[in-house]
């Protein structure tokens, strides 16, 4: 009894071994499958990015260099020119005012100009 028990567990051992290696075998083609699947999948989205990529550069281009980028470029030019003026003058006339008033500040009354000098 105890012969055929031992037998008949080494055969339960080898279905059971047999059928964990098909078991195997089709887990590895299915992982293999998948992984093909996710390389093209990938491939695919690689691609649609660098399409898309380009199409937003190529829109990019064509905003940067048209009419309206270039009319509002020198606008932009045309008013920091104006500030640039306007800064100037007021600069000049607040040295202006302020040579006056140092003048002003340290010119001798009438009434020291009018005393003999000792």
């Amino acid at each position: 009894m105890r012969k055929l028990m031992i037998i008949s567990f080494a055969v339960a051992g080898l279905a059971l071994s047999a059928c964990s290696e098909a078991k195997q075998e089709e887990a590895k083609a299915t992982a293999d499958r998948a992984a093909a699947e996710a390389k093209v999948a990938a491939d695919r989205a690689a691609t649609e990015a660098k399409a898309a990529a380009s199409t937003v550069a190529a829109e990019t281009k064509a905003a940067a260099t048209s009419p309206e980028a270039q009319q509002a470029r020198e606008r932009v030019r045309t008013a920091a020119e104006d500030a640039a003026a306007q800064a100037k003058g007021a600069a000049r006339a607040a040295a202006r005012d302020t040579k006056a008033a140092i003048h002003d500040a340290t010119a001798p009354t009438p009434a020291e100009m009018a005393a003999p000098a000792n």
